[in-house]
């Protein structure tokens, strides 16, 4: 699918259609801004300024004059000297949303590159050339320096990239789909190299995912709610207006709707001597409501900064200016990245408190363990176990990475914004705590089935009969590892969601 790209003015829908495959397009409307922007850049060159990074060298090297001849020697070394990463390769999804990113900043007609600069990038995209990026080594500041050079590398011929997922050399990656390797002009390597793009594709990555995550917790959490017989009462919208928070209204009003007709519910109406849920029942609203106001705020900040131009120097082409500043310095995405890590956290902490509840007889009403014989079955001990353990892990890893700084490159670039690591924390974080939801999703059927002939309502029986098609009621104890594999990939899929209905839970 291809999508078309407008620099500058992307919708949050836009940019989750690349992150999901859509290839994006430059309208040719946006060839003459770009075209201006590398003519200012060659009309400085020709005045001889000495203009930072296009006729200097770079921080603590910037009063250190280029001579014309070793312009282009220039850009090519400040490619290469900053390929330093180390670590595993970034995943291509999250590459290919860096590519774009970097094409949408590029395209806007500040950053001085040559127009085929940009069509290649575009290229590479539409024939799946995607480059191995080391994903450590970015620090956030100056821009995600080594990550967006390993990225150019392959655009100038070096380092390795995937193509249609076989790792080649880059010029063998560039000419399986006839596409050969540029020479960079003056300034070309310094806008390719400074910029969020990196900290930015992963923060969306991780958002995109988040957002699927909570979808899916407030469908097991409804689901939770019923196995445990609990009551609907507290997602009254009456309760929530008073509050006046948007999210917690919206989560409010999923879970009431997908509770709604439930027979479960409907058997302890009256009569039903518990005063109150716990709080992982009660609180939904108020939890999982603050973690979609959150990551709402998170997209807003995301989204405007996918929208803009985040090299330097940026150039001005009506009065052929070259102002340096710090639009590199990645500190809002930083905090948008520790905010999603935060809403992630809570999302799994409150979804393994209802696991720990519904094997609780205690408190649950139904069998020890949520197996009909415990004691010969130990039935979902271990499973509890494991989702305590993920929950444990993310709250480590939910630590805020942009109160932490540290000085570079000889003190000029002296305080940094640790985006890179706060984005790039994320999808392991979701992984967790999706795991942490496809228990309970296994738990919440378990439980819902102790109650029959009762059923839950239309939308969770529908969600039951799905989860049911690829892992049946746990009679006896067996390899569990197979079915939690089984749910996760449920959860990840967007199964779940699809079954409760894509209308019956709030997204950002």
């Amino acid at each position: 699918m291809t999508t078309t790209f407008e620099p500058g003015t992307m919708s949050l829908a836009d940019w989750r259609a690349i992150y999901r495959g859509a290839t994006p397009k430059l309208h040719e409307s946006h060839y003459p801004r770009i075209q201006a922007s590398a003519d200012a850049v060659a009309r400085i060159v020709a005045r001889g300024e000495p203009v930072y990074g296009i006729k200097t060298g770079c921080v603590k090297l910037a009063s250190v004059g280029i001579a014309a001849e070793d312009l282009v020697a220039l850009q090519k070394n400040i490619v290469l000297s900053h390929c330093a990463g180390v670590g595993d390769p970034l995943s291509p999804v999250i590459t290919r949303l860096m590519m774009a990113l970097k094409v949408a900043s590029l395209a806007q007609g500040f950053s001085g590159v040559q127009l085929e600069t940009i069509l290649l990038l575009e290229a590479m995209l539409a024939h799946d050339i995607i480059p191995v990026v080391p994903a450590q080594g970015s620090v956030g500041a100056s821009g995600d320096l080594a990550p967006l050079a390993h990225m150019t590398s392959v655009m100038i011929g070096g380092g390795e990239a995937f193509a249609r997922g076989q790792r080649l050399p880059a010029i063998e990656a560039l000419a399986s789909a006839g596409l050969a390797p540029i020479t960079l002009g003056a300034k070309e390597g310094l806008a390719l190299l400074n910029g969020t793009q990196f900290s930015t594709a992963c923060a969306l990555a991780g958002l995109f995912e988040a957002e699927l995550l909570l979808r899916t917790a407030l469908v097991s959490g409804a689901l939770s709610t019923d196995a445990a017989r609990g009551s609907d009462t507290p997602f009254d919208p009456r309760i929530h207006r008073l509050r006046k928070h948007d999210g917690q209204i919206a989560v409010a009003s999923a879970l009431q709707g997908l509770m709604a007709g439930s027979a479960i519910r409907e058997s302890h109406r009256l009569g039903d001597v518990r005063v109150q849920d716990p709080y992982c029942l009660r609180c939904q609203p108020q939890v999982m409501g603050a973690a979609l106001d959150v990551l709402r705020q998170a997209a807003t900040t995301l989204l405007i900064e996918a929208n803009g131009v985040s090299d330097n120097p940026l150039i001005f082409a009506d009065d052929d200016s070259a102002l340096s500043g710090g639009n590199f310095h990645a500190a809002p995405v930083a905090f948008a990245a520790d905010m999603i890590a935060l809403a992630v956290c809570e999302i799994g902490s409150i979804a393994e408190r209802r696991i720990a509840m519904l094997v609780d007889p205690v408190l649950s009403g139904v069998p020890a363990f949520l197996t009909p014989r415990p004691g010969l079955n130990s039935g979902f001990m271990i499973a509890q176990v494991t989702a305590a353990a993920l929950v444990s892990e993310n709250k480590q890893r939910a630590h805020p990475a942009s109160v932490d700084s540290i000085p570079t490159s000889a003190n000029q670039e002296d305080h940094v914004s640790m985006a890179a690591h706060g984005a790039r924390r994320l999808l392991p974080m979701v992984d967790n705590a999706m795991a942490v939801i496809a228990i309970e999703l296994l738990a919440a059927a378990q439980g819902c089935d102790f109650h029959a002939p009762l059923t839950s309502s239309a939308a969770l029986e529908t969600v039951r009969t799905r989860i049911r098609a690829d892992v049946a009621h746990l009679e006896d104890d067996r390899y569990f590892h197979t079915d939690i594999a089984k749910a996760i990939a449920l959860v990840r899929s967007g199964a779940v969601v699809g079954a409760a209905g894509n209308d019956a839970t709030p997204g950002l």
